[in-house]
């Protein structure tokens, strides 16, 4: 096949598949209201049993002293309704976990060009439509960050740097500088809301610098546009690898704040990683189902399979990583974090569904080389990944937030819906104003007589 028989293609983003994203929003906000509605009746119940319960089941409070310190905090500043705390929570954890498809639809790209990777050049411009969730994102972090920091984030509280206050923290005020500096503890967060919007900032600047080069490599012939963004993308990737990993500390990590773990980076970037590779992967089956990507064979499809199967593993082996060497040392600070996850419903089953939907399935269903190459194996673990490392988030940030509280109901699938929902409609409607792949990509003739 030569370039000459090469078809531009154009994605049209149907009214039919409106109508189906449209419905999957309508049925997200029909089960987030019925959710809400439900969860402040509950919130009611709770409220008449009184604050002692509450605090009666405060884990970490048996376990060592310097936690014991946040339990007269909590009887003090539970004013916040336990549904309210709660909608708060499943609308950051959501957030979170779009951000990581907005931010690997990006660095997929750019892993593409720094590694000068020929196989993928017909269905980068997948990955890279996912990118434009960026902004969306970065107006709902910052956004749900000022609407509810005092119930997710423990440290914003100003009471546990005041040394004269019997809620003084030595632990958090020793953490102080990586939040407020330079600026004075428990004021403004300077240093956590600069890096967040400086994040944001770079990751959308270079999406953009990747985006111009490949629009303009469609228009002129010329290999200076995939050169310049094989330079660029070696520069985003060295910043996103330290971006990545102190946005995970700060965004997810720092709700538990006493616990720290030295591996969070990687473990939710692994997270983040598989889920991204399976939207990506879900997204090329559905266009190649319906007519698209004639560029795309079963040899694509094999590699991305095995770029989702290798990936199950990767995150696996974190996960275990992570586990058993705070499993081993067995120091209280550090295993109250699996203990609360581990013992506390709904936090239990969700915790060891986990393994098996992000490990056990994939490791199993895509085994074989032809599970890869197949279609129809392709839309059945793609989506297990997805639902399970939504299932991963909700566990990394719900039991820091809500302790004994957490809920898992209508709320958190209609959120998840509306969330999927509004993505899936940026993700297309993206994709339908430029060409499907770069027709003039100097790698394309490699990706046509791919074969593994």
């Amino acid at each position: 096949m030569g370039h000459s028989t090469i078809v531009e293609e154009e994605f049209i983003f149907t009214p039919e598949a409106k109508k189906k994203i449209l419905i999957l929003l309508g049925v997200g906000v029909f089960l987030f209201i019925v959710g809400l509605w439900l969860a402040t009746k509950d919130g009611h119940h709770e409220h008449a049993e009184g604050h002692s319960q509450v605090l009666s089941q405060q884990w970490v409070a048996s376990i060592d002293e310097t936690a014991a310190s946040e339990a007269p905090a909590e009887a003090e500043h539970h004013e916040t309704a336990t549904w309210l705390k709660r909608l708060y929570t499943t609308l950051w954890m959501n957030n979170i976990y779009f951000v990581g498809l907005g931010i690997i639809g990006l660095f997929f790209v750019a892993i593409q060009y720094a590694a000068q990777a020929g196989w993928s050049s017909g269905l980068k411009r997948i990955p890279l439509a996912m990118g434009h969730w960026l902004p969306v994102a970065f107006g709902l972090t910052i956004g749900l960050w000022f609407l509810s920091n005092h119930d997710i984030f423990h440290w914003t509280h100003s009471y546990l740097y005041d040394k004269s206050s019997g809620q003084f923290d030595e632990i958090i005020d020793g953490k102080s500088p990586y939040f407020f500096w330079p600026g004075e503890a428990g004021g403004f967060p300077i240093f956590y809301i600069a890096r967040m919007v400086i994040f944001f900032g770079m990751w959308y600047w270079f999406f953009t610098m990747i985006k111009r080069n490949m629009m303009a490599e469609d228009l002129e012939a010329d290999t200076k546009y995939w050169f310049k963004n094989r330079s660029i993308s070696a520069w985003f990737l060295v910043f996103f690898a330290v971006s990545s990993s102190v946005a995970a500390w700060d965004w997810v990590m720092s709700i538990d704040t006493h616990w720290f773990s030295t591996m969070f980076g990687w473990y939710v970037f692994a997270s983040w990683w598989v889920t991204a590779l399976a939207m990506i992967t879900l997204i090329v089956v559905y266009l190649k189902d319906a007519g698209y990507l004639k560029v795309v064979n079963a040899n694509h499809l094999h590699d991305l399979g095995k770029f989702v199967f290798a990936f199950s593993i990767f995150w696996t082996y974190i996960w275990f990583s992570q586990f058993l060497l705070i499993y081993y040392a067995n120091i209280p600070e550090e295993t109250v974090y699996f203990i609360e996850r581990m013992t506390t419903s709904p936090y239990s089953w969700i915790f060891f569904t986990n393994l098996i939907l992000n490990f056990v399935l994939p490791f199993l269903l895509l085994m074989t080389r032809d599970a890869k190459r197949h279609l129809s194996m392709l839309k059945v673990v793609c989506p297990i990944v997805i639902v399970g490392h939504w299932f991963d988030f909700y566990n990394m940030v719900t039991p820091g937030v809500m302790k004994n509280d957490g809920g898992l109901g209508l709320l958190e699938i209609g959120t998840a819906c509306i969330f999927l929902a509004a993505f899936l409609w940026i993700t297309l409607n993206s994709l339908s104003k430029m060409p499907l792949f770069g027709k003039n990509h100097p790698l394309l003739e490699e990706s046509l007589h791919h074969h593994i």
